[in-house]
């Protein structure tokens, strides 16, 4: 019997690494992640959906990890681009970008689409595996609005520009504490959680 189970976080993220932290912190779980395994090589994602990405990250980490691992694959839905800039999120401006040159672009695209029709929504796919399978799939969205204007100074990536109506804040207006509470992310970690208390109950037999 043991008092905690390790999971493998499988992002190099901080901002995601401190949401999953924060949003499972309540449950006995050792948290390690990629910053604590510099040379584990990074998997191809060539998935063509944010559950594939999430599926073969979670695996691909469990195995080198020998351990169970909890990977996500998100980013940002436009509807009036699409679905743009969907599973390509973090790299849409160019390969190496950086938020502020993704942002630059999400402004530029939407330069003359009306405020109302600027409906997008945050979507996070989420997967544990052990080092044979997946175990666990989930999917959660946050609904909101694209802003021509940044607002707020927490968050990461797209949070500036988005909108979450019901809050009348942007993700980066928001306290961490906020966001946490109703985020994409929340929301997959959520559904998962009846999978990973599955997990804890198994370490301790």
């Amino acid at each position: 019997m043991v008092d905690k189970a390790t999971i493998f976080i499988a992002t190099t993220n901080r901002g995601k690494l401190r949401e999953v932290r924060a949003i499972l912190a309540d449950l006995p779980l050792e948290f390690t992640a990629l910053d604590d395994h510099a040379t584990f090589p990074a998997p191809c994602e060539d998935a063509d959906s944010f559950e594939g990405n999430a599926r073969l990250k979670a695996l691909h980490y469990a195995l080198l990890a020998n351990c169970w691992a909890l990977a996500d694959d998100s980013g940002l839905e436009v509807d009036a681009l699409g679905g743009e800039p969907g599973i390509y999120s973090a790299r849409w401006a160019w390969p190496g970008c950086t938020p502020a040159d993704n942002n630059a672009k999400l402004t530029q695209k939407l330069a003359n689409v009306p405020f109302e029709e600027r409906t997008a929504r945050y979507r996070c796919a989420i997967a544990l595996a052990d080092p044979t399978e997946v175990r666990a799939t989930a999917i959660g969205t946050l609904e909101g609005l694209i802003l021509t204007e940044p607002r707020g100074a927490n968050g990461f990536g797209y949070d500036p520009h988005f909108l979450v109506p019901e809050a009348g804040l942007t993700a980066a207006e928001m306290t961490p504490g906020q966001k946490n509470l109703i985020s994409h992310r929340r929301r997959a970690l959520e559904l998962i959680r009846p999978a990973v208390s599955r997990l804890l109950v198994a370490s301790r037999a």
